[in-house]
């Protein structure tokens, strides 16, 4: 079955930098669009970068900081965050959509790894 697990989280103070990981199985991971989308304590669901074989979009509240990449040959997925605010805290959650077009939906996820940005 499909499945994504998220590590790489922790405690980190403003300003500092976490890379963020996402092992992939159960389907092929090259053909499908990847996401991360964090949830904030006490909010809602916000969707944060996706990547596909060509493009990488961003919210506007990462951009500039944040880098989604993949490695297909090790069927992962990353997020680089870098120049972290407080703001940032969050349970951030790898996502896989249900084919190549990142405009189409979501239809797995992983269970989340907690990022704490303070001092």
């Amino acid at each position: 079955e499909v499945q994504l697990v998220e590590s790489g989280g922790g405690l980190v103070q403003p300003g500092g930098s976490l890379r963020l990981s996402c092992a992939a199985s159960g389907f092929t991971f090259s053909s499908y669009a990847m996401s991360w989308v964090r949830q904030a304590p006490g909010k809602g669901l916000e969707w944060v970068s996706i990547i596909n074989i060509g493009a990488t979009y961003y919210a506007d509240s990462v951009k500039g900081r944040f880098t989604i990449s993949r490695d297909n040959a090790k069927n992962t997925l990353y997020l680089q965050m870098n120049s972290l605010k407080p703001e940032d805290t969050a349970v951030y959650y790898c996502t896989k959509h249900r084919d190549s077009n990142i405009y189409n939906e979501m239809d797995y996820w992983g269970k989340g790894t907690q990022v704490n940005v303070s001092s």
